[in-house]
């Protein structure tokens, strides 16, 4: 990727995604010092989501979920936004499902009910699940993290369906 001049810490800095973490980051950042670092005084930062040791920094792994809140907060908090929503204003009683549950989904879920709404649905590849009396985003992720599968398949009171498209018929229902 560097020789084609895809990644770089001016060019592209690549970030953890599905399947990858901090050390998929780390690796890349060490096998681009390698080979790149000699010619490249900004070497350190070809890659996001790295271990803090290696000049990564705190707050990396929520910063997407906390993004997602912040924008949405933002948005609801706007009257004129919210009137043309059909909602009133703020995040506060709003209920809301998120289409997968990992580091972005856990994390946006997490800062959404600390401010007051309730998390009702999760999509994720095994299934969905429902619960109108709401999820806790934490027990969800400790048993995600716990179960054989890594899904949300078998959570504890919530419905459960076959697939994750389902979660949205019954959303509107």
């Amino acid at each position: 990727m560097a020789r084609k001049n895809s990644i770089g810490a001016s060019v592209d800095v690549p970030g953890p995604d599905v399947g990858t973490g901090e050390r998929e980051m780390n690796w890349m950042k060490s096998a681009y010092q390698s080979h790149y670092g000699h010619e490249d005084i900004n070497a350190d930062a070809v890659t996001t989501g790295k271990a803090r040791n290696l000049g990564g920094i705190s707050g990396r792994t929520e910063s997407t979920g906390l993004g997602v809140f912040y924008a949405t907060k933002q948005i609801l908090n706007s009257a004129e936004v919210a009137q043309r929503l059909g909602v009133t204003t703020g995040l506060q009683g709003k209920t809301f499902i998120v289409q997968g549950f990992g580091n972005v989904g856990y994390w946006a879920s997490k800062f959404f009910t600390e401010a007051g709404a309730k998390l009702i649905g999760v999509a994720e590849y095994d299934g969905s699940i429902y619960n109108p009396e709401g999820i806790n985003p934490n027990d969800l992720n400790t048993f995600k993290t716990q179960s054989k599968t890594k899904g949300v398949k078998g959570f504890p009171g919530s419905k459960q369906f076959a697939d994750e498209s389902a979660i949205y018929e019954q959303w509107y229902i």
